[in-house]
């Protein structure tokens, strides 16, 4: 229960894993369980050596979801550096919301990013919500907190993802080595990541409803891009 804040999972670098598939592909990753929790009532087709049989009652007061599956997993969290290969990029300034960070983790994961670079005062990938978004992604992908700093030194082209841009996404050339910054869909990038940037571009929208698109559906369409024109298709 301790777990559910993070300043508790940042010192005591652990975090928990909930439900079937969440357990399962930390365990997968290779990540080292620290304590596995298994209500057998709820889950009794989960044998797994090692787990400790508890009542329902009992994981559903460890839990963090309302109805949880039946089972649970405290893990150390894994500790990351970007690649020194690494040719794309993800930078998420100042995400807030756990389950955009998890959704960006996921988005990554799938177009195959090398590292996801998280900027800001909630650096959290170990909240319960980021995790049931990232599917598991948060498992694998190498996530590496980063400064501004950081970020500035970074060899990469750095593209930033503005409203307003005199460009669309389409337009420039991402198969060199590319580092895409992403702003909160409410406030966006500051002038302070704006100013490190190399180019700025736009994703362009025709509806008049909406003033933004979500954090995470940016970053895929940025990352699809880069990887359409990464993609050599055979002739």
């Amino acid at each position: 229960m301790r777990l559910r804040k993070s300043r508790e999972r940042r010192r005591d670098g652990l975090f928990v894993a909930e439900g079937v598939r969440e357990v399962e592909r930390a365990l997968e990753a290779g990540l080292a369980p620290r304590a596995l929790f298994v209500a057998p009532e709820l889950l009794p087709e989960w044998t797994r050596a090692g787990a400790e049989e508890v009542s329902a009652r009992v994981l559903a007061k460890m839990a963090y979801r309302a109805e949880p599956e039946g089972l649970l997993g405290v893990f150390e969290a894994p500790r990351r550096e970007l690649p020194p290969d690494a040719t794309l990029v993800l930078v998420a300034v100042n995400i807030e919301k756990p389950g955009n960070l998890g959704a960006m983790a996921r988005t990554a994961d799938a177009a195959g990013v090398d590292a996801l670079l998280i900027a800001g005062p909630n650096f959290d990938p170990w909240n319960p919500n980021a995790i049931r978004a990232s599917t598991g992604a948060v498992f694998t992908l190498p996530i590496v907190e980063a400064t501004h700093a950081d970020v500035a030194a970074l060899p990469h082209r750095k593209i930033a993802a503005v409203l307003g841009a005199t460009r669309a996404h389409t337009e420039p050339d991402y198969t060199q080595p590319t580092a895409f910054l992403i702003g909160a869909e409410d406030a966006g990038l500051d002038d302070t990541w704006r100013e490190l940037a190399d180019e700025e571009v736009e994703i362009p929208m025709r509806g008049t409803a909406a003033d933004s698109l979500n954090a995470s559906t940016a970053a895929a369409v940025l990352l699809f891009e880069a990887v359409r024109q990464r993609t050599t298709v055979p002739s």
